[in-house]
């Protein structure tokens, strides 16, 4: 999620994104692959998540979305799409996120659009 919002304030390419990110964090290599895939899969499938997204986001326009959430939701809906990780524990692990990083609000927000898209992400792989 870092790597995103710092993509998101910066402008950087995803190759700069990584570099910049790594310089100032360590991880061990199984997270490090895991956190860089999860990047990966947002900025290559952004049209999908971002379609998700919005067409989840009742009445909130992408763009007005504060980009804690915004990344947080990306990143998510990557790990729904891309990863084996249960849809509950995706979830769950990002409403902690938006506890943490987000407004008092951030958590409802999250699980609500989250919920929504796991659905259908769901659906669709049926």
């Amino acid at each position: 999620m870092q790597m995103l919002f710092q993509e998101d304030a910066v402008g950087s390419s995803a190759q700069e994104t990584k570099a910049l990110f790594w310089a100032s964090h360590s991880a061990s290599r199984q997270a490090r692959d895991f956190a860089e895939g999860l990047y990966d899969t947002s900025v290559e499938k952004r049209c999908e998540i971002d379609e998700l997204i919005a067409r989840h986001a009742q009445h909130w326009k992408l763009e007005r979305i504060a980009a804690v959430e915004r990344s947080l939701l990306r990143i998510a809906v990557a790990e729904l799409l891309a990863a084996d990780t249960p849809g509950a524990v995706v979830m769950d692990e990002a409403i902690e996120i938006a506890r943490k990083y987000g407004s008092e609000r951030s958590p409802e927000f999250v699980n609500g659009i989250l919920d929504a898209v796991k659905n259908d992400v769901e659906r669709s792989a049926e």
